[in-house]
């Protein structure tokens, strides 16, 4: 089962039984405890915690998942990714522990052919709590367990809370055995490589104080509504059911890993060093591709950074298996078809995480190139003093400097008969960290400079002149020049380095308006701009990359801003501005802007909002925007007072220190008023057109629009009319007739199916005769083998229709196989009183594997030829259990 349909099974299932779909929030998450979401309640929690009222009393999710504390352990272990998926069902004081508990075994349990995942029960184990005997009495009433399958444990194991007063509870977490050759018998406690855990049931139902660790606080009481938090690992769902040994081997990182060893000219299984290489680069493609699809950028600092180091070592990885060209454009392509299934935004937002991958992995190529000399020199000078100790401060410098990650450092210094100062370099990271959280908002995404190397530019030079409202070009001069590492005299081919400039045209990237593109050029140099910041009040700093010639401090510089990229920056920004006074005609006042997000061609708005927009609500709101475009509105700037600004009701939709003046955006005057400091269009027109091109939500009550502007909006809605034309085409019929004459082309392939179904049914009822005629014996027992065309379902109606006409008084077995390589067995009443069981025989067939009950059973996952060789094992198999028994 691909690990897709496991995800979309999940949420049928749950989606069934009263529990609203919630789509996965985005990666980066506005909690200000983590950087990324780390587990799937993490959306969910101010309805646990009280701080908010949940929208439902029953949700599902799918959430994306980013954990890195445990980075050094991926490809080490079968248990540790940096990227997963939480599938969770969610009650907010409706079911509890019975509810949770039965949903959790009637999914895991029921066959594949009736919605479930068809895990056999007598593989699975469950832990509670040691003071949970409610729970074991659920698990024994409700699924029946064995007491030895019900393990108890304490509180570092199964006792759950978010680490700081607030809610907590016990917590039962189920398991399944994948046999003898992974490990000892004897359960969880023993060995968890063997007896995998794939769901985990949160019973939130108290409250706990303030203390250390798992047990060193006081359970207050009781919750006044109790709550249920589950979580499922879809990964390691997809390792059971595609039987696979880990999660680096499933349908969604196997052709990265395959992909990688082709590349790299290895075998994945013949050498263990090389086997965890190739897991880490299957593991950190996947991840940077989901990070980058979500909007985080390689940087310095936060989540850039986790990010840049997720992608240096897979590239790192590469090199070490032998491969030196270019490895993100080979994997990434893999890695985005194996997620598009689930995440179609990935194969939508491509080119950029192309782009943005493989500017990262042309800068860690030039780094590792410099860095590598600067090792070299250094190991040299180790090795002349008669030393074997690189210091730390060395390692330090080619990690913050060069971007080598530490295990790269220790890998190339023992190449070479050298050792590394570990803890000295440990100690430096630690100072470096610490002063990164100290100065975490004064950094600049995207670059690794501190403020208190660009604080005495500031004192020395003032504020910035900064003309990006003027003009698209000045001649400026360099004021300073910063590396990773601090100020620099000096930028070569291919460094990218922070500038400084005493005026400049560039727009720095603020209120939700991308910063601009262009170039700097001078008689030594041409550089590009790919970010400008403000990292300080009143100071504009530039990220650049010298792509030709140097760049020195005093240099006289020509800025200019890419015309087209302003032009585009212009219309994205205006036309944010109109989608929001659009959204708010429509839907009123309370549609207010809570984030927005413009480029060239491209601007979304987010806003709070319940429930979906209908398709004529959305239609309606495009109408109203390009209604304003079509007036051709003025587009004014004013400066004024706040309080005047807010006496005239302008908008302030964005967190900043206003001074005593502020700028207000007027477009139409009063239809559209926002304290504002980007650029804009001189009038309405000019942007072009506004296209909606999503709406869909990213969070609990939060929608967002997206949309194309200008050139792009035009291009977006002629690929819509080409597309409708193609379809009118192909149907021979009127634009304007295509939904009729679709709808009734839909209820013709629905009463096709029905009447296929129908035939199918007569044609399985006739063959089902046949068979049962043309039944062979082993012992005494009427058996017959077949195979049929389609799903393990028709396997299983046709094996019931063969059972239920074969002789009465007589056991009888049918076993019919798939071109899959399904098998599904079923024995009559006479067998099963004789002593078979379809269970059991079906994991003799297969090899352990399958499971279902005594009458029915059935198994997969047999390769090519499995199937007639299994069919053809079953009257020797049969004889075998008959005279046993």
């Amino acid at each position: 089962m691909r690990t897709a349909d496991i995800r979309s099974r999940f949420l049928d299932f749950f989606a069934a039984r009263g529990h609203t779909v919630v789509p996965s929030a985005p990666l980066p998450t506005p909690d200000p405890t983590l950087l990324f979401v780390n587990a799937g309640m993490v959306p969910f929690k101010p309805y646990f915690t009280g701080e908010a009222a949940p929208l439902w009393e029953r949700a599902t999710s799918v959430q994306k998942c980013v954990r890195t504390l445990d980075i050094e352990e991926v490809g080490r272990t079968t248990r540790h990714g940096s990227f997963f998926q939480m599938n969770g069902n969610f009650s907010f004081g409706d079911y509890f522990k019975e509810g949770a508990i039965a949903y959790a075994w009637e999914l895991s349990t029921s066959p594949q052919g009736e919605g479930g995942y068809g895990l056999d029960p007598d593989r699975i184990w469950v832990t509670v709590h040691h003071s949970d005997t409610e729970s074991r009495g659920i698990w024994r009433r409700v699924a029946g367990l064995p007491d030895e399958r019900i393990v108890d444990r304490g509180d570092e194991d199964n006792f759950w809370s978010m680490g700081v007063p607030g809610p907590c509870g016990p917590c039962s977490e189920l398991y399944y055995d994948r046999g003898p050759a992974l490990g000892r018998e004897g359960g969880p406690a023993v060995d968890e490589d063997r007896y995998m855990e794939f769901w985990n049931l949160v019973f939130m139902q108290y409250e706990r104080g303030p203390g250390p660790g798992k047990s060193g606080y006081p359970i207050l009481g009781e919750l006044p509504r109790r709550n249920i938090d589950t979580g499922m690992g879809l990964e390691r769902m997809a390792t059971l059911l595609q039987g696979v040994d880990n999660l680096y081997e499933i349908d969604e990182t196997r052709p990265v890993l395959q992909r990688a060893a082709d590349l790299a000219d290895v075998r994945y299984g013949a050498d263990p060093e090389a086997d965890v290489r190739l897991r880490v680069v299957a593991d950190h493609v996947r991840t940077a591709l989901m990070l980058l699809a979500d909007g985080t950028t390689p940087g310095n600092e936060g989540r850039g950074y986790v990010l840049r180091r997720i992608l240096r070592r897979a590239v790192r990885s590469m090199r070490l298996l032998g491969y030196e060209d270019l490895a993100l454009t080979e994997l990434l392509p893999v890695a985005r078809d194996c997620m598009a299934p689930s995440y179609p935004e990935v194969a939508d937002a491509y080119p950029r995480i192309a782009d943005q991958a493989g500017a990262e992995e042309d800068a860690f190529r030039s780094s590792l190139k410099q860095g590598t000399t600067v090792l070299d020199t250094a190991v040299a000078r180790v090795k002349e003093s008669g030393g074997r100790l690189l210091p730390g401060a060395q390692a330090f410098l080619l990690h913050d400097t060069y971007g080598f990650p530490i295990d790269l450092t220790l890998e190339m210094a023992a190449e070479q008969g050298v050792e590394v100062d570990r803890e000295g370099f440990t100690a430096l990271m630690n100072e470096q960290r610490e002063r990164a959280r100290a100065d975490a908002r004064a950094r600049k995404a995207g670059g690794a400079v501190d403020t208190t190397a660009l604080r005495p530019v500031l004192d020395a030079h003032g504020p910035t002149d900064w003309r990006a409202w003027d003009t698209l070009e000045t001649e400026s001069r360099v004021l300073a020049l910063l590396g990773p590492a601090g100020p620099v005299p000096v930028a070569r081919t291919g460094d990218i380095v922070t500038v400084v400039l005493d005026r400049t045209p560039f727009y720095a990237e603020s209120g939700g308006q991308d910063s601009d593109a262009g170039l700097l050029s001078g008689t030594s140099v041409e550089a590009e701009v790919l970010d400008v910041q403000r990292p300080l009040p009143g100071l504009v700093a530039h990220q650049v990359r010298i792509t030709a010639g140097e760049l020195a401090l005093d240099d006289t510089v020509h800025a200019a801003v890419d015309a087209e990229w302003r032009l585009g920056a212009r219309q994205a920004h205006s036309g944010t501005h109109v989608l929001h006074a659009a959204l708010r005609e429509i839907l009123g006042p309370t549609a207010l802007q809570a984030g927005s997000y413009n480029r060239p061609g491209y601007l979304r708005l987010d806003f709070p909002w319940r429930g979906g927009l209908s398709a004529t609500v959305r239609s309606e709101i495009e109408e109203a925007a390009n209604r304003a475009l079509r007036r051709d509105l003025p587009v004014g700037v004013r400066w004024m007072t706040l309080p005047e600004a807010k006496e005239i009701g302008a908008l302030a939709l964005f967190d900043e220190t206003y001074g005593e003046k502020v700028r207000v955006v007027e477009i139409g005057g009063a239809w559209s008023r926002e304290l504002c400091g980007g650029t804009h269009v001189e009038r309405a027109a000019q942007i072009g057109t506004v296209a909606l091109t999503s709406e869909g939500s990213v969070g609990a009550g939060m929608r967002r629009l997206e949309a194309a502007v200008g050139i792009e909006g035009f291009g977006y809605l002629a690929r819509e009319r080409d597309l409708v034309a193609r379809i009118a085409e192909q149907l021979g019929a009127p634009r304007a007739e295509l939904p009729d004459r679709i709808a009734g082309l839909l209820d013709r392939l629905k009463a096709a199916d029905r009447e296929n179904a129908r035939l199918k049914q007569q044609a399985t009822t006739a063959r089902a005769g046949e068979l049962a005629e043309a039944a062979g014996e082993a012992n005494g027992v009427r058996i017959v083998t077949t195979t049929a065309d389609g799903s393990a379902q028709e396997a299983r109606a046709l094996a019931l229709a063969v059972r239920d006409r074969l002789p009465g008084g007589v056991p009888g077995a049918v076993a019919v196989g798939t071109e899959d390589g399904a098998l599904v067995l079923a024995l009559n009443g006479t067998a099963r009183e004789a002593g078979l069981s379809a269970s059991r025989l079906v994991k003799q067939l297969l090899g352990g594997r399958g499971g279902g009950s005594a009458e029915v059973a059935q198994g997969g996952g047999l390769g090519p030829g499995g199937v007639s060789d299994a069919l053809a094992a079953l009257p020797a198999v049969i004889a075998t259990a008959t005279a046993t028994d």
